[in-house]
């Protein structure tokens, strides 16, 4: 298929987007999802996924912050909520922005002049207040940054991903690279999951309305929220396990008869993506679930001979005390209106979502914040794949 071709070796490829879609439809959330083309002599040369929403300005604000945020909305409804056209998908953490291996770099970026311009005609057409590029990756922020600029685009940080490398040959040695504290701390931790019992499937049937509310609960406690940025669609995990078969496998944790968590694992050739993990709570906190699946999945890893563990933005404290790093994703902004554009270039500085996650505010007060250069740049030799 042409998309696939575009986007080689991506678990999150056609068919997840049209699973995605499907649910999202089904569902009635509001999500309109579509895609832009780009052909060549009648052969596709450029895909991108697209969806619109109402996007509310306040969304990146946190805490304290959001009940400011949400007090102006109540005020003033129609002044932060903008229609949205966005390149990119709620549904996953970067930007699948694909271009035929035929190409070169000069073709590369007329395909890509080519979306800009394009899709900007869409929004016109649509009347929408703001075009957004999600969650570029560093090197699509490369090829892509020129021509955004001179569009005029506002450039601001999105939510960095972990990932963690994992050059080891078994548990132990990935063990030996974290400090004494942490490692103890797991040992600790796993010594009292003793009850916990670990079952994988890619077939889900009869579970489904379960694993829906696991993560429902897990999102509710979560002290942090994207909103419609964040929330599946009813029948998500029903329609993602037929659509990749083996390549989605779900990590189930039972204590007894009861299914206290679920982790879906979407598996590449070089790189499992830890996309969703939903618990019970409070027995899942009282059996260390989290630890337990964290250390789960790098022996996944590690024994199929996978080098990295993707798992995703927020919750970002555990993650680099668990050894990832973290690679860097920006979004581009344009407001239809070109007063309020000028004022969203200047102010795009301060306006970044990383700059309201508070484990990413602490870390990098300790100064141990790190973009993950050297994981991105093992990755970006493999076809130039974001992660």
């Amino acid at each position: 298929m042409a998309w696939d071709a575009c986007l080689p070796g991506e678990v999150e490829d056609h068919a997840y987007y049209r699973a995605c879609e499907e649910a999202a439809a089904a569902s009635g959330i509001g999500l309109r999802m579509a895609a832009i083309v780009v052909e060549q002599s009648e052969e596709v040369v450029a895909v991108a996924p697209l969806f619109r929403l109402n996007y509310r300005l306040d969304m990146p604000l946190q805490g304290r912050l959001r009940r400011l945020g949400e007090a102006l909305f109540r005020r003033l409804p129609g002044v932060l909520t903008l229609q949205t056209l966005c390149v990119g998908s709620p549904y996953s953490e970067r930007c699948h922005l694909g271009f035929s291996p035929r190409l070169d770099t000069v073709g590369r970026i007329a395909a890509l002049e080519c979306m800009i311009a394009t899709l900007q005609r869409q929004a016109a057409a649509e009347r929408v207040q703001l075009l957004v590029w999600k969650d570029l990756s560093p090197g699509q922020e490369q090829d892509a940054a020129t021509l955004l600029n001179r569009a005029r685009f506002a450039r601001l940080a999105s939510l960095p991903i972990a990932v963690l490398d994992l050059p080891y040959t078994d548990e132990a040695a990935y063990l030996a690279s974290l400090s004494p504290a942490t490692r103890k701390d797991i040992r600790r931790k796993l010594a009292k999951a003793w009850a916990v019992r670990l079952e994988y499937r890619s077939d889900i049937a009869g579970l489904e309305g379960e694993i829906d509310t696991l993560y429902e609960s897990t999102r509710r406690q979560s002290a942090l929220d994207y909103r419609d940025l964040e929330l599946l669609p009813p029948g998500y995990f029903a329609a993602i396990s037929p659509a990749l078969g083996e390549r989605a496998v779900f990590a189930l944790y039972w204590v007894g008869t009861e299914l206290v968590a679920f982790n879906l694992l979407l598996v590449e050739a070089d790189r499992v993506i830890d996309k969703f993990l939903g618990m019970r709570y409070p027995l899942a906190r009282e059996h260390n679930i989290y630890a337990v699946s964290w250390m789960a999945n790098v022996r996944f890893c590690i024994t199929r001979g996978i080098s990295l563990l993707q798992s995703g933005q927020t919750a970002y404290a555990s993650k680099l005390r668990f050894g990832s790093s973290l690679v860097t994703s920006t979004v581009y902004v344009r407001h239809c209106n070109t007063p309020l554009q000028w004022v969203l270039r200047r102010l795009s500085p301060w306006l970044g979502f990383d700059r309201f996650d508070p484990d990413l505010a602490e870390w990098a007060r300790r100064g141990r914040l790190r973009e993950g250069a050297k994981t991105y740049s093992k990755l970006r030799q493999r076809n130039e794949r974001a992660v």
